[in-house]
């Protein structure tokens, strides 16, 4: 599983990684986890607002720091 973290290093860019990377660890899936900062892969993407989680190159949320509970329902989308 591939998941990517869109954001130029706001703090809700920081606390949505810091977020995914925790789930992904509590519920004890297999992920590449990857911080996307570079302002053109971003807007490639199709992710105006940041922060944005992309899971799998489908884009789960852009413009907000989504609850744990939320990460995972978007995790288990993809398993």
């Amino acid at each position: 599983m591939e998941i990517k973290i869109l954001g130029p290093g706001c703090p809700k860019c920081k606390a949505l990684y810091k977020a995914v990377t925790e789930t992904v660890e509590e519920m004890g899936v297999s992920a590449d986890v990857k911080k996307v900062e570079k302002l053109d892969e971003i807007i490639e993407a199709g992710v105006m607002l940041t922060p944005g989680l992309i899971i799998n190159g489908k884009v789960k949320v852009t413009g907000k720091v989504p609850g744990k509970e939320d990460i995972k329902k978007y995790i288990q989308q993809e398993i």
